[in-house]
């Protein structure tokens, strides 16, 4: 199948340009800019892009991720694909350590099936203080034997970790996360910047929702905000729904750190279903006029957030649609070292999205199929 369209994000341009792509048995076999080599079999009106690529999501079509039933992880895939999202990563929460290893096991099967492109867990080695929605019961200080019983557990599905650096052992448990191939990520975390800075220095390469669950950036206290955004090799995870972070900081962020922003939407059960009384691992989550709340409380608790409107809050903000796109594709496949997606670019596998002027997604196109 040969595409060509007015506007395409190709891998090795800065911008929208007219160009072309041809796919075959669910590859990018060919692709380029200006005229297509021989008559289109499809000319889009639209913008071509990547598929979306999100690293941090808890769930979404009404299921979660955190299930002993693979029918629920299948209901997440299906909910943020037909928005545009055709690369996830499953996002845990804290449970017990025994809870997580049968859920990694379940979730690392989905993996070797080519169905999720990996597994995050966040927690259950994470600040009190900064617990957000997760069981305070259950945090704890990594002990870094535990940590490679659950990163072998995946069998190398596991690829990010979210660890709060202060407390005791996290530094080493950075050391085994690294040695693993796993990105440790740096959130949920009490940490001033001299803790945080030790822990880049160990191999943390993440920032888990900046500004969210850790201290706030202070002239004296610059804390952990100033150390993960300063430092040129750690990616910085926005949730860019308007309500984690206010725009115009967001977009700032974007401005001055436009090769290292992710943008990811820390969806829970409710992104793509309606408001109602969800759960998030353990506890009971209240959404309501699209935000995710501990029952009861003030506390965020995930978003109902895909990655086609991260894109288009990004852009009404005054981020240019190029950047915007290539923080929920490209920046996000190299996160976690996804070398198959990510990209219009030949050998890659066949996601395409096309939207409209309004950031809307039209079509997807999944593995070389339209959907």
């Amino acid at each position: 199948m040969l595409i060509s369209a007015n506007r395409v994000l190709l891998a090795d341009v800065d911008d929208f340009a007219p160009g072309w792509v041809q796919v075959t048995g669910g590859r990018i076999v060919a692709a380029g800019s200006g005229e297509p080599p021989s008559p289109p079999d499809e000319v889009i009106d639209g913008w071509l892009i990547p598929g979306y690529v999100d690293p941090h999501s808890h769930g979404g079509g009404g299921a979660s991720f955190v299930t002993d039933d693979p029918a629920d992880v299948d209901t997440v895939l299906s909910a943020h694909r037909a928005v545009g999202t055709t690369t996830m990563v499953a996002s845990l929460v804290t449970g017990s350590i025994p809870d997580l290893k049968g859920q990694v096991r379940l979730l690392a099967q989905k993996v070797s099936d080519g169905d999720l492109a990996g597994i995050h867990l966040e927690g259950p080695w994470l600040a009190e203080k900064f617990k957000g929605a997760h069981p305070v019961s259950l945090l704890a200080d990594p002990d870094p034997a535990v940590v490679e019983e659950l990163l072998e557990a995946g069998g190398g599905a596991v690829k990010m970790v979210t660890i709060a650096p202060e407390r005791s052992g996290a530094l080493e448990a950075i050391k085994v996360m690294v040695a693993h191939g796993c990105v440790p990520a740096i959130g949920h975390t009490n940490a001033d910047y001299e803790t945080t800075r030790a822990a880049i220095t160990a191999g943390a390469r993440g920032a888990t929702h900046l500004f969210n669950a850790m201290p706030t950036l202070k002239h004296r206290e610059p804390g952990p905000v100033l150390a993960l955004w300063e430092d040129p090799r750690v990616v910085l995870e926005l949730v860019f729904d308007g309500i984690h972070v206010r725009p115009e900081l967001a977009a700032f962020v974007m401005q001055t750190a436009p090769d290292r922003v992710s943008l990811v939407t820390d969806a829970m059960a409710a992104a793509g279903a309606p408001d109602g009384d969800y759960v998030l691992g353990e506890l009971a989550v209240e959404v309501r006029d699209r935000v995710a709340r501990l029952a009861g409380s003030d506390t965020i608790a995930g978003s109902t957030l895909t990655l086609d409107r991260a894109v288009h809050n990004a852009v009404a903000a005054g981020v240019p649609l190029a950047q915007a796109v290539r923080s929920a594709t490209c920046i996000n496949a190299d996160y976690l070292g996804l070398t198959d997606v990510g990209r219009i670019a030949t050998g890659l596998r066949a996601d395409l999205v096309v939207l409209d002027d309004r950031q809307q997604v039209t079509r997807v196109m999944f593995r070389g199929v339209w959907q």
